[in-house]
């Protein structure tokens, strides 16, 4: 006979319900067994209880507390407008627990391994002059100012520059979902990305449900954040920061970064054509229409007006397309070749068991042996 559990706590469940973005009415309707628990007419089984912990995203022994845990998010997560900064979805929550956890076990590895500490981490401060910034960043990668007109898509710049990111020591991991699971999206409104920063081993994480020269921007947002030395999660509603000087400051780097005044408005002369300068610049046209609004080129209302039209026609376009692709293919961005390369080099070293490596890298058994053996090493 099942063994069932005694006691349940109804706070724990509704708590566990609304935290996982439930609606409590519309949960108990789809699920009648969980109702009967809280209202003493059934007792689960410690299976049930499991599926039920399952469902929601919560470890089981939460089931057993007296009160709902605190948990707080250890990065501060800005917002365009008033919304609060200490919170955020589950979804997103759990995403920077596991870049975190990739970071500390990432951290530990480079320091017992003698590695030194990156010299540009926390390099300028919110003082700094943005220009000042942004080309400390392109020598740092190596990169001419003009690097990006010299690459023919915008999908061909954003890889290059992930891969010169990568070269200096920051890990970058592309991904729109919780790990590998298609049923929990991230959403773009919610989160473009989040940086966590330290001296060993920064880590980025952008949101790739976003449009790709979208990304661009995101990721050069991120590398400012840690030439400051600062964390943070944004949304950067309608490409505008939040109301804060690092974000402020942020933003004006990765605009001089991606589209150089000097060169823009040289270009800008020429053609006042949007979507044309960003296929020169191998940005989002949003991106362009931002920095004529910072250089007082265009007006508010036409930015505005810009934008929302952008918006609405790139959703259309990204609804009409199918969600296929390679899974390999798409690990390789989720969880970063150069991090994968740590992790395999530590499990040759037996420095680390194949059970943790493959929670690191959210695969398993066969399908970690694939792409260790297959695609780590691939050109």
């Amino acid at each position: 006979m099942a063994t069932r559990i005694e006691n349940i706590n109804s706070d724990i469940i509704n708590w566990a319900i609304t935290r996982a973005g439930n609606n409590l009415e519309e949960f108990y309707m789809d699920n009648p067994d969980v109702l009967d628990w809280i209202e003493g007419n059934k007792k689960p089984t410690i299976k049930q209880l499991e599926n039920f912990t399952h469902k929601v995203h919560v470890p089981f022994g939460y089931m057993f507390m007296s009160e709902p845990p605190k948990e707080e998010i250890p990065i501060p997560f800005f917002r365009t407008g008033a919304a609060p900064r200490d919170k955020v979805s589950l979804n997103v929550y759990h995403t920077i627990q596991i870049i975190r956890d990739r970071q500390n076990w990432l951290t530990n590895y480079l320091q017992e391994s003698d590695y030194p500490d990156l010299s540009f981490v926390g390099k300028y401060n919110d003082d700094s002059d943005y220009k000042e910034i942004a080309n400390d960043i392109r020598n740092t990668l190596k990169l001419p100012i003009n690097w990006a007109s010299k690459l023919g898509t915008w999908e061909q710049a954003l890889d290059y520059l992930t891969l010169q990111i990568e070269e200096v020591g920051i890990i970058i991991n592309f991904n729109g979902i919780v790990g590998n699971n298609t049923r929990r999206k991230i959403l773009v409104e919610e989160c473009r990305g989040f940086v966590l920063v330290n001296n060993k081993s920064p880590f980025l994480f952008i949101n790739s449900a976003d449009a790709k020269a979208a990304q661009m921007f995101t990721l050069t947002h991120e590398i400012a954040h840690i030439w400051l030395g600062e964390s943070a999660g944004f949304d950067n509603a309608k490409m505008l920061p939040a109301d804060d000087p690092t974000e402020l400051l942020c933003d004006k780097v990765a605009a001089e970064f991606l589209v150089p005044e000097i060169f823009f408005r040289e270009k800008w002369n020429n053609s006042q054509n949007i979507k044309y300068l960003s296929k020169v610049f191998k940005v989002s046209p949003i991106v362009i229409a931002r920095r004529a609004l910072d250089l007082d080129l265009i007006s508010k209302t036409s930015f505005f007006e810009f934008y929302n039209n952008y918006t609405a026609e790139f959703k259309t376009k990204k609804e009409n397309q199918s969600s296929g692709g390679n899974f390999y293919a798409t690990a390789k961005k989720r969880i970063s070749l150069r991090f994968a390369s740590y992790v395999n080099n530590a499990v040759n070293e037996n420095n680390l068991l194949y059970r943790d490596a493959y929670k690191l890298t959210s695969l398993k058994g066969n399908t970690y042996e694939k792409f260790i053996n297959e695609y780590l090493y691939q050109v």
